[in-house]
């Protein structure tokens, strides 16, 4: 997949493009069936994403609560995984946010990416102060000659399926109801960080991951799958892993510590991939390390029963 950061410097190969325009958080299945409408709009064409970085709203609001469901190089894998060609992430600045629709639509679409053919969500905006909707885009493609799909919302249990309604899921501890609108388990994925190796002298030893600048799930004991993306460990394993801030030993900054069933290794520098599959209780602080262990082994008994039965 290429991937294209700047709209006014673009190689002629990408060029021509049929795309889905879009956040893409989560790259949930509503991202999917726009992702799917752009494959099908012009059979032969390169099929592309275009998106936005930072996302707009880290932009405007760069003091808000984290609320990203991935990070760039996450999203970029799952769209590579369905198939996406090019990936126009172009840089949100000052510069972009203040062109009007009209100006999008015809410097950047047009004249810029040269695109052939766009798709995008019922509820798309655009533009400085996202004065544009769907049917001004379709408007402006008649006028400046790229194609313009309007793909409707997509509903899961009689409501929209959206990155608010997955987070809010994520939020509660719902992983199974993130799942069914996402159409993958929402996976946390990072660099595994030295730790304080507590979770080693317990005898459980975890690989600890940051979730800085990400939506924070409730916080708890989860069953979770885990994939070992590189080094000499690569592979799947099953798991049990820690969201928060460690109670027991007075955390402040939240972070993800799991621990993998029947591996030995070192971890240290490589990148996981953290699916949350069922929220197994909320942090809690015991009254001594032979509680907490206790409750650690009944944690994974009840996880590895969970995972093997998927």
């Amino acid at each position: 997949m290429r991937i294209v950061r700047d709209y006014e410097f673009v190689e002629n190969q990408d060029r021509g493009a049929t795309v889905a325009i879009g956040n893409f958080d989560g790259v949930h299945q509503g991202h999917q069936s726009v992702i799917e409408l752009a494959r099908k709009a012009a059979p032969g064409a390169p099929l592309g994403v275009m998106t936005f970085e930072p996302h707009p709203r880290e932009y405007f609001a760069p003091d808000a609560p984290p609320f990203r469901l991935m990070r760039p190089d996450t999203r970029a894998h799952r769209l590579e995984k369905l198939g996406v060609e090019r990936l126009y992430e172009l840089n949100f600045n000052t510069a972009l946010s203040s062109l009007t629709p009209e100006e999008f639509a015809r410097d950047v679409i047009a004249k810029g990416l040269g695109l052939a053919h766009v798709v995008v969500g019922a509820d798309f905006c655009f533009g400085k102060g996202r004065a544009g909707d769907a049917g001004d885009l379709k408007r402006f493609g008649e006028q400046y000659g790229f194609g313009v799909t309007i793909a409707p919302l997509m509903e899961y249990s009689e409501h929209a399926v959206s990155s608010t309604a997955i987070r809010n899921a994520l939020s509660e501890g719902r992983p199974a109801d993130a799942k069914e609108m996402l159409g993958h388990w929402h996976r946390i994925e990072g660099v595994v960080i030295g730790g304080e190796q507590r979770g080693r002298e317990l005898g459980f030893p975890t690989a600890n991951m940051s979730i800085e600048g990400l939506h924070q799930p409730r916080f708890g004991v989860y069953a979770v799958l885990v994939d070992v993306l590189d080094g000499p460990h690569t592979g799947s394993y099953l798991g049990a892993a820690s969201v928060g801030v460690r109670p027991m030993f007075d955390g402040e900054v939240p972070n993800i510590e799991t621990f993998l069933f029947d591996f030995s290794g070192d971890l240290y520098g490589a990148t996981l991939s953290v699916a949350l599959v069922a929220f197994l209780r909320p942090e809690l602080k015991f009254d001594g390390l032979e509680a907490l262990i206790e409750q650690m082994d009944a944690d994974c008994s009840t996880a590895r029963e969970i995972l093997v039965a998927l």
